[in-house]
């Protein structure tokens, strides 16, 4: 049967999204499939996105294994991180006074720089490769980057129309305007800043299978093999992490969806910094490594925020993985809340922005995190880094933010001071939390000591490093059982007016 490798190294997202329900073979750093070299066993080979560069797993060997692949005229489909090992090089110095480069395969002429996009997007095809021949409309999938500026002379395969780049709102006239696809000289070697390109756009996949001569019978056998790879991989949290996920058993059974939909839980903060995304990503290991199916979802646009939770959980990125406020992000909160409620998992890590009150005066509404809380009764946790005032200062801000959410009809379940450096000065402001609200537990975690770089979501950040530590942090310092029962099933409610908001606020 035909054999069709995805690369499976630290940094990788392998189940982040499905690529076509191609992949049949793992293909490890070693650059082996079951003990043989990759470019003998496989008729193809998917690269999937993540921090592959930044984690620095891709062995001599593996190196040596994809560019024999090309070589030999295989097709080889590179995804976002997958497209930039495929490049030159990439720029990873975002916010750095000179460019951090990290060398790429050099098998796509292509050098690649600091650009943010989180759109979904629709692209236009360039007719330069197997993969899109008859691909006569544009095709459809997802960006999530931090280094998506592409430059050089490669063939050109899609033009992606964005309206959103590097936090700002760009394109009103909505073109197509961010070089998002090319492929090498020969055509078989193609990179893609488009996520789901495979899973979205028919023909772009039957071409993949038609180019590895694939019959009747081999597709039957790459479905088949497609169900056991994705078993393997959902073994493991992360990649070659060392942690296995359990089998769901007490006390964490009775969370199990059972048919009665997910139970979802919204982590809320006093702020930007606040550690929302180190937490977030630390509880999603944490409840999925004891056996329960985990999903995720960002208010607003930037869905880049849940990237290193599916990481660990081996999650999909869901086309309702960002909450719409306003005209940013993916998907209306009650068609998302709609169609969670259908799906088989067991719980639900919202992740806030900036502030949960950041936009809850815009007059377009949705526009804060606290509204979409307030629109279907979703718990929070509530929490703030003690970096910036201290932990006396973090909790009064915290008292106030507790209290205005209660007066909007909010419930906090729990309160979470983050980078607690001192734990007297945290059991002393315990009493005044708990005696100053309705707020029922009072949890902290201590500060930790990270050195080196790849741990700042928003400037750069190693998937297997930050992940690994936000894991082992949360499991050190919280009772995971507690978040869990926090967790409460919802429906959509209402979208509350601006006007009932001001008389409640004012």
């Amino acid at each position: 049967m035909k054999k069709i490798g995805l690369v499976y190294v630290k940094g990788a997202v392998p189940g982040f999204e499905d690529f076509g329900k191609l992949p049949t073979d793992i293909v490890k750093s070693n650059g082996l499939v079951n003990g043989i070299k990759a470019s003998e066993e496989l008729d193809a080979l998917i690269i999937p996105g993540g921090t592959i560069l930044e984690s620095e797993d891709i062995s001599c060997e593996l190196a040596n294994e994809i560019k024999q692949i090309a070589k030999d005229g295989k097709p080889i489909v590179g995804v976002c991180a997958g497209f930039q090992l495929l490049a030159n090089q990439t720029d990873i110095g975002r916010k750095s006074e000179v460019p951090i480069i990290k060398e790429g395969l050099g098998l796509i002429d292509i050098d690649f720089s600091p650009l943010i996009s989180s759109d979904r997007v629709k692209a236009k095809v360039y007719d330069n490769s197997f993969i899109t021949k008859g691909q006569n409309e544009d095709v459809t999938g997802f960006h999530t980057h931090t280094y998506g500026k592409a430059e050089g002379d490669a063939k050109p395969l899609f033009y992606s129309q964005i309206q959103r780049m590097n936090y700002g709102d760009v394109n009103k006239k909505s073109e197509y305007n961010i070089f998002s696809g090319a492929c090498n000289d020969e055509g078989n070697v193609i990179g893609t800043m488009i996520h789901n390109i495979l899973d979205e756009n028919p023909i772009i996949k039957n071409n993949f299978l038609d180019y590895i001569d694939a019959s009747s019978e081999d597709i039957k056998n790459i479905s088949s093999k497609n169900k056991e790879f994705k078993a393997k991989i959902n073994k493991d949290l992360g990649v070659n992490s060392g942690y296995k996920i359990e089998t769901l058993a007490e006390p964490f059974l009775k969370y199990k969806n059972n048919g009665k939909g997910p139970k979802f839980l919204m982590i809320g903060s006093n702020g930007s910094d606040s550690g929302k995304t180190f937490i977030l990503t630390g509880l999603a290991g944490a409840l999925r490594k004891r056996g329960l199916k985990v999903a995720l979802m960002k208010v607003g646009p930037d869905a880049r925020d849940i990237v290193p939770g599916l990481y660990l959980t081996n999650g999909k990125m869901e086309d309702y993985g960002s909450i719409k406020i306003g005209h940013l992000g993916w998907m209306d909160i009650k068609l998302a809340i709609d169609k969670l409620n259908k799906s088989d998992y067991d719980i639900v890590l919202i992740e806030g922005v900036m502030s949960v009150f950041t936009g809850l005066l815009n007059e377009k509404v949705p526009y804060s995190a606290s509204e979409i809380a307030m629109s279907s009764d979703i718990p929070m946790l509530l929490m703030s880094g003690v970096n910036k005032g201290g932990i006396e200062s973090a909790a009064v801000d915290l008292v106030a933010h507790a209290n205005m959410l209660n007066k909007l009809g909010v419930t906090v379940e729990t309160i979470l001071l983050n980078k607690v450096y001192n734990q007297n000065i945290f059991e002393n402001v315990v009493p005044y939390i708990k005696n100053n609200t309705q707020v029922k537990n009072v949890l902290n975690v201590s500060k930790l000591k990270m050195k080196g770089r790849g741990f700042t979501p928003e400037v750069e950040i190693r998937y297997d490093l930050f992940s690994k530590y936000a894991l082992e942090c949360v499991e050190e310092n919280i009772d995971i059982e507690t978040i869990a029962s926090m967790a409460k099933n919802v429906s959509f409610n209402r979208i509350v007016p601006f006007e009932e908001i001001k008389k409640k606020v004012i």
